[in-house]
């Protein structure tokens, strides 16, 4: 693990208090319920696979906030973290996702026949789309806590399970360390790879350890990061459905399934990301209504969120936001899309009126 604590068999000939961590200064949705109380009762707790609460708990106590977004403040490092440690997870849940409670149920709907009005987004405002999830492989760790041999293993089963594909699928693995530099930054410049692993949320995760062994990109359509497979597609959500199917079946065949149950849908690393761990994004121009004093009240109504077109840390340039769900758990993939397709037309018919110097008063809406 990158950091020292966490495995330390030792802090446990420390009290409570002496161990409790001083989020006095933090801004994030652990440090919102993690009390002294809950570390006590926890913090002896560990996953089967030997995840602790420190382990749960370290991205967020490293970094106690972020200027553009309210971070999650925890990740989990095997399918077990969520319910070994429920009492942290569930109320972090609650609040990241809009009241989502333990009781409540996920639903899916992957079926594209069910999207309206995908089609018709004015090309002269929006510049590109693309849609991504992730899923992750029941029986390994997460990439916080996988080891060397677990990430390797899973780097293997991806290549012989994708090498399936057949039709616009098939393609090609491409191992991160076999590239040069220039190679790499043209995949990030182009929105298809992932980015270094520089940020401190990822640092401090564990989730970079040995980069980039056991890392790859296939073709430009899915690349995996650890047993995490991200699937990103410039295409129609019709394609996404299709090829995911089409990959959960590979896997099943060689007796692999995906983490998933009927309460946090699609278990990934990230509590932010449970469920659907769908983003629909759009890069869309905005010069004017992001000027609107409302804008935020506006995003926030639609369900959407906003980003630079670089990534969560970068700024707008030139006007142009990338435009993607706030939301990922509790509503499906085809609602999910909706929310994004609904809003963006909204957003550009408010800045065709700004333009012309007219009233957007009478398109506010209403919150979903």
């Amino acid at each position: 693990m990158p950091f020292g604590n966490t495995h330390n068999k030792l802090k446990m000939n420390y009290s409570s208090e002496q161990e409790y961590p001083d989020l006095s200064k933090h801004n994030n949705h652990m440090a919102k319920v993690l009390t002294p109380e809950m570390y006590a009762n926890l913090r002896d707790k560990e996953t089967p696979s030997g995840f602790t609460l420190d382990d749960v708990i370290q991205t967020g106590v490293d970094n106690p906030g972020h200027p553009f977004i309210m971070t999650v403040g925890c990740v989990a490092g095997d399918e077990e973290t969520y319910e070994v440690f429920k009492d942290l997870m569930d109320p972090v849940i609650e609040d990241r996702h809009g009241g989502y409670k333990p009781s409540d149920k996920h639903k899916t709907d992957l079926n594209a026949d069910n999207l309206q009005g995908g089609d018709d987004l004015d090309p002269n405002y929006v510049l590109s789309s693309r849609v991504r999830t992730g899923r992750s492989i029941r029986g390994f760790c997460l990439p916080p806590h996988c080891s060397r041999g677990e990430r390797r293993a899973i780097e293997n089963l991806s290549i012989e399970s994708l090498d399936s594909l057949d039709g616009d699928l098939k393609g090609k693995y491409y191992a991160l360390k076999n590239m040069t530099d220039e190679e790499q930054q043209q995949l990030i410049d182009d929105h298809f790879l992932f980015d270094k692993p520089v940020s401190p949320l990822l640092l401090a995760s564990g989730m970079a350890r040995d980069w980039p062994d056991g890392r790859g990109i296939w073709s430009a359509v899915i690349f995996r990061s650890s047993d995490l497979l991200r699937h990103i597609r410039a295409v129609s959500p019709h394609h996404l459905s299709i090829s995911l199917w089409q990959i959960e079946s590979l896997f099943k065949d060689r007796g692999h399934e995906f983490m998933w149950n009927e309460h946090l849908g699609y278990v990934l690393t990230c509590p932010s990301n449970l469920g659907t761990g769908l983003r629909a994004g759009v890069h869309v121009k905005l010069p004017n209504v992001s000027k609107h004093e409302k804008f935020g009240e506006i995003l926030k109504k639609l369900r959407l969120q906003k980003r630079g077109t670089g990534g969560v840390d970068t700024a707008a340039v030139g006007g142009v936001f990338d435009i993607s769900n706030a939301d990922r758990l509790g509503f499906s993939e085809v609602e999910l899309v909706q929310m994004v397709v609904d809003g963006v037309n909204l957003l550009v018919d408010m800045e065709k009126r700004l333009e012309g110097g007219d009233s957007i008063d009478d398109l506010m809406p209403e919150q979903k």
